[in-house]
């Protein structure tokens, strides 16, 4: 038979893709575990530390990125997009520009759902800085959240090219629902605790 030779030359090939893929899935898992802590980090304040591990994260990135290539692009789209959500709210912390795509290194549709993850964990710092009594900087990151929503939402048309970018769009937009009534809520009641302040000088 002549089929013999184009055989053997699909099995390399199959064995360069599985060979491959079995280096991505475990870098990958590296990769996020890594952005996971930096994240961690960075909601307690150990900035440092958190840079460091976003740092090894990225050039991480950067190595398995030779292995993904075309074909296995999706096993390494999470990792991506956990880099940017790191990188994203690490500026956002340190009143910083958010990173750009090239800045990373990461794809288009890496970027768009990274930063909408990033959303969520902006409500964690907006409820932070409420509970320590800094309504002003709450206001400000909520400010942020929407900006960023506002800025993707109009990508939804690719929802059928970029996987999942619905469904986060949607869970932002429930996240900022939530805080937009927790603002104005606190909003009303510092404003009814002025007027009483205001009244009780008066009475006086």
């Amino acid at each position: 038979m002549s089929i013999q030779g184009s055989l053997e030359e699909i099995d390399k090939s199959l064995k360069d893709v599985q060979d491959r893929r079995e280096k991505l899935i475990k870098g990958t898992r590296d990769i996020v575990m890594l952005c996971s802590k930096s994240i961690v980090a960075l909601h307690h304040s150990q900035l440092d530390d958190a840079r460091a591990k976003m740092e090894q994260a990225k050039t991480m990135l950067e190595e398995f990125r030779q292995y993904a290539k075309q074909d296995l692009y999706r096993y390494i789209a999470v990792a991506e997009q956990e880099l940017v959500e790191a990188y994203s709210l690490s500026a956002v912390m340190e009143g910083r520009p958010v990173p750009s795509m090239k800045d990373l290194g990461v794809t288009g549709e890496s970027y768009l759902t990274g930063l909408l993850d990033c959303v969520g964990e902006i409500k964690r710092l907006v409820y932070d800085r409420m509970r320590s009594g800094n309504e002003k900087d709450a206001e400000k990151l909520f400010a942020t959240m929407e900006e960023i929503y506002n800025a993707i939402y109009p990508f939804a048309v690719y929802d059928n090219i970029v996987s999942g970018l619905r469904k986060k769009l949607d869970v932002a937009r429930m996240l900022i629902e939530d805080i937009r009534a927790v603002v104005t809520e606190e909003s009303r009641r510092r404003a009814i605790i002025g007027a009483i302040d205001r009244l009780e000088k008066k009475v006086k």
